[in-house]
């Protein structure tokens, strides 16, 4: 394998990581924001008012797009499995 191989091949993963994790990270920030404008509004200061939100939203959306995760980080595994007679000894 080639050093634009590896290059590609980081790539892509780096564009996988950012699949996966992108959703559940922008989730997070959007409930993030709105419970800390509820508790600046509210004058509410209660830390599992701002954890428990968050953790039930990522929940719901694993359970809505874990599927489509699991599925792109195995195809992900394939292609780096296909890729091994390539790199030689």
């Amino acid at each position: 394998m080639n050093e634009t191989g590896v290059v590609d091949l980081v790539r892509e993963a780096m564009w996988v990581g950012g699949l996966v994790a992108g959703p559940i990270l922008v989730t997070v920030l959007l409930v993030g924001v709105v419970v800390g404008i509820f508790q600046a509004a509210t004058s509410i200061n209660e830390m599992t008012l701002s954890f428990l939100p968050k953790l039930i939203a990522v929940m719901l959306l694993t359970l809505l797009i874990g599927g489509w995760q699991l599925q792109l980080l195995i195809d992900f595994a394939r292609r780096i499995f296909e890729r091994i007679p390539d790199v030689g000894l």
